[in-house]
């Protein structure tokens, strides 16, 4: 693994590791140990990867697993648009190493790729106050099926070796590490350069990428099914949904559409999900 020099320029370094429980919980550590942030931490393999809501998450080696630090990026409201930043650094990443792109390539509301309908990568977002009034920690991990899709899902998996069959991690890894780098850039100098919707290029972007934009969606939330049409997203990331009593707004749930190959298999408690 290794990073290039350009995004090596911009501050950010690397930690390589052969096997570790979580690169999010190395991460955390890390921060707790007082780094500066900007760091990645990577692993060949972990052994207890976990996902959204502490779901568990297979981690067998040949994927690419893939955690990162910043301190301070951004005030705790704006933090949760740092996973669309992510979302679209990986779709840029993906589509450089393997051509191909939207609507092929797909990002599904609000931490999945797609590809062809059949999830591809995950991402998770952590944030973390180390200390009452002290810096914010965000982690952000990433997990990508490079050689191996995982089976027993609750919908179709898909690895990115089925469209390039020589790929490996460290080339994703190295194209990721480097449209992140670009991409958190950019939204940074958003904030400088827009104050009243900082979030708006990244939004643009994003959704020209997302899946299912304008059609009939579920949303399971914990309180229950939600139905209607996926409207778009507001200046916060948060979903806009229009049902019969109008659009609500969505901080987050599990998103599901009728019409995708990923919708065959409804979800099942006591399934482990591939998911970040």
């Amino acid at each position: 693994m290794h990073l290039s020099p350009e995004t090596e320029s911009a501050g950010y370094r690397l930690l390589s590791l052969e096997a570790t429980g979580s690169t999010n919980d190395d991460a955390l550590q890390a921060a707790k140990s007082g780094d500066p942030g900007q760091l990645w931490i990577t692993a060949a393999e972990q052994l207890a990867g976990r996902g959204r809501h502490g779901r568990q998450w297979s981690s067998p080696q040949g994927n690419l697993y893939a955690s990162l630090l910043l301190i301070d990026p951004c005030d705790v409201a704006s933090a949760p648009q740092l996973g669309f930043v992510a979302g679209l650094a990986l779709h840029e990443a993906v589509e450089a190493v393997t051509g191909l792109g939207a609507p092929r390539l797909a990002l599904k509301w609000p931490n999945d790729l797609l590809l062809d309908g059949a999830k591809l990568s995950g991402l998770l977002l952590e944030g973390h106050r180390l200390r009452p009034e002290g810096p914010l920690a965000i982690v952000i991990g990433f997990g990508v099926n490079v050689s191996f899709a995982p089976s027993g899902t609750p919908y179709p998996a898909a690895s990115l070796q089925q469209v390039k069959p020589n790929l490996n991690r460290d080339q994703v890894f190295l194209a990721l590490s480097s449209a992140f780098a670009s991409a958190f850039a950019a939204w940074r100098a958003s904030f400088r350069m827009n104050m009243s919707d900082p979030f708006g290029a990244i939004r643009k972007l994003w959704l020209e990428r997302a899946a299912g934009v304008g059609q009939e969606v579920t949303l399971r939330l914990p309180s229950g099914e939600k139905r209607g049409v996926f409207e778009g997203l507001d200046r916060f990331g948060r979903l806009q949904l229009k049902g019969a009593a109008g659009v609500e707004l969505i901080d987050a749930g599990d998103l599901y559409f009728p019409n995708l190959l990923h919708d065959i298999a409804k979800p099942d408690a006591g399934t482990k999900r591939s998911q970040v």
